[in-house]
């Protein structure tokens, strides 16, 4: 199945090339699932933004208002969310659709491709997961010093 020009060769068995099939299938059946959670981020991003405009504003202008700003926060937020959402969701797919063609055609160099494009997928979460942890420790450290600085400010 894959041979490599430097006289490395390995060759998968039938249950290895069984166990990426079923791995391509329910990874292209997740990236659907997440391409419609992206479509529905996006419809609410909209559907946000119109809702919080029809809400009467206490001023004539929405920039003084706060509600103005609010509306279009969360509008912006939304489609960001989505938009970063959108690179893990489309190399998952990526993964899934060139290793079923890679398998049904035998064609090592798009196996290469695929097992790319899912180095990709986990190198781009795991990023995410270092960002996120990283917050939560800023967010933690952050209320510890709040905490101390009430405390110290009450006795």
């Amino acid at each position: 199945m894959m041979e490599n020009q430097n006289n490395n060769e390995m060759h998968l068995n039938t249950s290895a090339l069984e166990f990426l099939k079923e791995s391509a299938k329910w990874s292209k059946f997740l990236a659907i699932i997440g391409f419609v959670g992206i479509g529905f981020m996006v419809l609410g991003a909209i559907f946000m933004g119109a809702v919080m405009s029809m809400i009467p504003m206490a001023t004539q202008t929405m920039a003084f208002s706060p509600l103005g700003a609010i509306q279009e926060f969360v509008s912006i937020i939304y489609l960001i969310i989505a938009a970063i959402y959108f690179f893990p969701v489309y190399y998952l797919y990526k993964y899934a659709n060139d290793t079923k063609i890679a398998i049904e055609n035998n064609d090592s160099q798009l196996l290469s491709n695929g097992f790319g494009f899912l180095k990709s997928h986990h190198k781009f979460l795991g990023i995410t997961m270092i960002v996120v942890l990283s917050f939560y420790a800023l967010m933690f450290i952050g209320l510890i010093a709040m905490g101390l600085f009430a405390a110290s400010s009450v006795i």
